[in-house]
């Protein structure tokens, strides 16, 4: 590949805005990086976006022609088989480097014309298409099930078609390594996501922390699991706070106690405070690809209770693995119930004393933005100065 200008020109592709979470996250970050770069996405949804929308209101922003579709927004589970048509038919032969960034099957779809080069930032391999949880348990109804399967079939070969097209696949997590490994038969680079931690950990006395509240941080989906959280701080009489929004909200108010208070979302000023006012993360997340969240508690010095499995398995220390040179982040459960849960909170309150907020907030910034932003800008060099 010839040799390059110093300053590339770049632009920055995702599957679509419709909702907030790391992988949005992963772009801002992006966008950051290379400010002129416009975002090329399926279509956007500014209502479900909420107030993150505000985040990406005044960016350069492309959507394809499934945009103009009607109904788009309600409809586009079932339309997701023309998903890599319209990324593919996006031109982007004025750009020297492509960044998608995926954890859906289409955004990597693009094509671009050599010497240009594609990285592909891969949350993960679609999770409905290789057997992992999602945001909805769509198998419960046998008709969408049979149809689901059916179309997750030809979309499953379709990914794996498409990922020959990328030229070097970036992981964010070890986790998700193994997966594009096993699934597209490809090596990859693994770069965290970029977390935002400050830089001084807010000040506060074991008594404030003991006085504190428990907090939950994420989709409320099926594949989240937060019914364990509401399920367990109601059994128990712990305060709760729960952040976030999603369709099962309406059945996990049922089954709240008095203690369990939500909140929906909530901008990032409040998450902050939410994060600085906890007394620990409950993370009862199943196969998590990498897990922002959890990180991002430990920012603030706030020990962890998680789901042994997935990317959080890299970020956080157990409190039984912890030594001199490894501090306790954390506490891990294996068994993904209520029982689990329950366990791994009394294991927590047990020993809360041995969680040490300074050398948390320590530990969570290793994988802060500017290690991601090092990090992604050497790739970029690499791949364009061959």
């Amino acid at each position: 590949m010839p040799k390059r200008n110093s300053d590339p020109s770049v632009a920055l592709v995702h599957d679509f805005l419709r909702e907030y979470g790391g992988a949005e996250r992963v772009v801002e970050a992006l966008h950051d990086l290379f400010p002129q770069a416009p975002l090329y996405v399926a279509f956007t949804d500014p209502d479900a976006m909420g107030i993150h929308w505000q985040n990406f209101a005044d960016w350069k922003i492309h959507e394809t022609w499934l945009a103009r579709i009607p109904l788009i927004k309600k409809i586009f589970s079932p339309l997701r088989l023309l998903a890599p048509a319209a990324f593919r038919s996006l031109d982007l032969s004025e750009y020297d480097v492509v960044i998608s960034s995926s954890n859906a099957y289409f955004a990597k779809a693009v094509q671009v014309k050599k010497p240009a080069v594609h990285l592909c930032y891969c949350h993960t391999p679609p999770r409905s298409l290789y057997g992992y949880s999602t945001m909805t348990d769509w198998e419960k109804n046998k008709v969408v099930k049979v149809f689901g399967t059916v179309i997750n079939h030809i979309c499953r070969v379709m990914d794996v078609r498409m990922a020959d097209g990328v030229d070097v696949f970036i992981a964010n997590s070890q986790e998700v390594q193994k997966r594009i490994q096993k699934y597209y038969r490809r090596d990859s680079v693994v770069i965290h996501p970029p977390v935002q931690v400050p830089e001084e950990l807010p000040a506060r006395t074991r008594q404030q922390r003991e006085d504190g509240y428990f907090l939950y941080v994420n989709r409320l989906a099926f594949a989240k699991h937060p019914e364990l959280a509401v399920q367990v701080a109601t059994k128990l009489k712990l305060p709760l706070k729960v952040v976030g929004s999603g369709k099962i909200l309406p059945e996990l108010q049922t089954m709240a106690g008095e203690t369990v208070e939500f909140l929906g979302s909530v901008g990032d000023e409040q998450l902050r405070q939410l994060y600085a006012g906890a007394r620990a993360l409950l993370y009862p997340v199943e196969d998590e690809d990498f897990g922002i969240v959890p990180v991002e508690a430990m920012g603030y010095g706030v020990p962890v209770i998680a789901h042994r499995s997935g990317g959080p398995k890299e970020t956080i220390i157990d409190l039984r693995n912890a030594g001199k040179t490894q501090p306790a982040t954390g506490i891990f459960f294996d068994e993904l119930s209520e029982q689990g849960l329950e366990r791994a909170v009394h294991t927590f309150l047990e020993n809360e004393a041995k969680f040490d907020p300074k050398k948390i907030h320590a530990h969570a910034r290793t994988f802060g933005e500017e290690r991601f932003k090092r990090e992604i800008l050497s790739l970029v060099e690499k791949s364009t100065d061959v």
